[in-house]
């Protein structure tokens, strides 16, 4: 089979013969051709479907393209490399991203550098920080972006927590952002018996970049709005007025003569950090591998759950569970439209899995508010049918400490509690308030004796002086005989000695009868009252010269 002949067109003319004039002819006819097929498109009507589009021509000059920033021109294999190349594919790993979101101005100085080698000198520490950050950064960044805020600031819970979101400052400041309460409330973190949002990953990154978003419109400066994170940001706002009165300048090291040490420091520790994430090679340090991608995901948990159970049908080690979920202070996770629970993402499939297959209870435990003044911890127990160790342990409390009314603590359910999810009114409402658990104390009076003292009566009535001068307003040591103070004794010890002076009384009462021999009945009713009435008197006297001897 021959291969069917194909239209030749030379690229340039060949010069004599016959060919050449056959193929000049034949492109005469094709050019020819080509222009009367167009011409009669161009005045033919549209022969398509009703309601196509028609197509026209025009007869002005084609308009010359625009280009916004000039010219185009080729790139050099240079250029298509460099960063201002828009990339196609993601960074390689979370590490690569965070250093392509870097955009706060550099600080120098002998901080950063004490701050470099303090971090280098330490690489296992470093190891533990940035292994326990990988479970975070992604979420963090990933917000960040968002927000189109510097990724530097996802460094920031090195410095505050170490990237431990269980974390508690001595100052009560909690979580990985460590927020303090009264600031935790002001951006809705809730803070109650059952859970503590300063402790929420997800809660509580959405707190801290709404506050630094906050701080860097009120200062325009990201050194300033982290100093004010660190300080405060009424200190900040003193310090800039301090300087602005002696003619110097607003920035960071310029201000750092007004702050106290931990801020003029705060800054510098996240340079350090930053400049060793930037190139860990230069400082020793090997930075484990965080790909760039989601560690957990959100499950929506409508139903109230025990931890144990949820971490057991997730089948996740509990102290992983914790890491994810440390916003729960108690062992049961409350229910409800708002709760959910982090899992990874393999694990959150099994979680809704197994929950499925789940027939049994999924919560052992319900609410009790404490209404009576001195309900004792022991009474709880004995009526959820449990110890008291078990209440002390589920809910927190020390042995020594007992509960205040109002205190809503976790017990056991017991046959007749109800299936369904603790209200979510007490949940949010919830505190537990708690005392020592000493003695209940009640006040008496006492006489001084003679030659009495005031170190005297403190010992006996195993007190301080300093109560006794507090109870009785004394401005002196000295004390004058027959003279009255008010005592706290326990209320056990007051009713002995309430007991011991009807005692007296009543053996007051008897030997006067027996001094008055056999009587008429009516004479000796009457007298006895008579002597029972001296007899008080006197033992009430004894009992005044006994305490006062004591």
């Amino acid at each position: 089979m021959t291969e069917p002949q194909r239209p030749f067109f030379p690229s340039s003319p060949i010069s004599g013969g016959r060919f050449s004039r056959q193929a000049s002819s034949l492109k005469t006819f094709v050019l020819a051709f080509t222009v009367a097929v167009l011409a009669g498109c161009a005045a033919t009507s549209p022969t398509g479907m009703p309601g196509d589009p028609v197509l026209t021509t025009s007869s002005a000059p084609a308009a010359s393209p625009v280009y916004p920033n000039g010219p185009l021109s080729p790139i050099n294999r240079a250029q298509a490399a460099s960063s201002t190349v828009v990339q196609l594919q993601p960074p390689p790993d979370l590490w690569a991203r965070i250093r392509s979101g870097f955009a706060m101005p550099d600080l120098q100085g002998e901080l950063v550098t004490d701050r470099e080698q303090w971090y280098a000198s330490r690489p296992d520490y470093m190891q533990r920080m940035t292994e326990r950050s990988s479970k975070y950064l992604f979420h963090i960044v990933e917000e960040l972006e968002r927000r189109n805020m510097p990724t530097e600031l996802a460094l920031l819970p090195y410095i505050e927590s170490a990237f431990n979101p269980q974390a508690v400052s001595s100052a009560k400041a909690a979580g990985m952002w460590q927020f303090m309460p009264a600031t935790g409330k002001y951006f809705d973190l809730k803070q109650n018996a059952f859970r503590d949002d300063r402790r929420d990953v997800l809660a509580s990154t959405r707190a801290a970049l709404d506050y630094l978003q906050k701080l860097h419109r009120m200062f325009g400066d990201w050194h300033l709005a982290l100093a004010a994170y660190n300080w405060g940001e009424g200190s900040v706002s003193r310090a800039l007025a301090k300087a602005d009165a002696a003619g110097r300048p607003r920035d960071f090291n310029s201000l750092s003569a007004y702050m106290p040490a931990e801020t003029r420091n705060y800054y510098p520790k996240l340079q350090a950090i930053k400049n060793i994430i930037a190139a860990p090679a230069q400082y020793n340090i090997k930075l484990p591998v965080v790909v760039n991608q989601p560690y957990f995901v959100a499950v929506p948990k409508a139903r109230d759950i025990d931890i144990k159970l949820a971490a057991q049908l997730a089948e996740l080690p509990m102290d992983e569970f914790r890491a994810l979920n440390p916003q729960f202070n108690r062992p049961l996770i409350p229910g409800g439209p708002a709760t959910s629970i982090l899992l990874p993402e393999p694990n959150a499939e099994k979680f809704k899995t197994n929950l499925a297959a789940w027939t049994e209870a999924l919560s052992s435990w319900t609410a009790h508010k404490v209404t009576a003044a001195r309900e004792r911890i022991e009474t709880i127990a004995a009526k959820f049918r449990t110890t008291p160790e078990v209440i002390r342990e589920a809910n927190a409390i020390a042995p020594n400490m007992r509960l205040k009314a109002g205190s809503t603590v976790l017990v056991p359910k017991i046959p007749t509690s109800s299936e369904k999810n603790i209200a979510t009114e007490l949940v949010d409402n919830a505190m537990v308030s708690v005392e020592p658990d000493v003695p209940d104390r009640k006040r008496i009076n006492v006489k001084v004796g003679k030659k009495e003292t005031l170190l005297g009566i403190a010992r006996r009535h195993k007190v301080t002086m300093a109560q006794l001068r507090e109870w009785n307003n004394l401005q002196k040591d000295s004390l004058t005989p027959g003279q009255s103070l008010s005592i706290e004794v326990p209320i056990a010890t007051a009713a002995k000695a309430g007991k011991k002076k009807a005692s007296t009384s009543k053996t007051a009462s008897t030997d006067k009868k027996s001094q008055n021999g056999a009587t008429a009945p009516r004479a000796q009713t009457k007298t006895s009252t008579s002597g029972k009435s001296s007899a008080q008197s006197k033992g009430n006297a004894r009992d005044n010269l006994s305490t006062a001897a004591r």
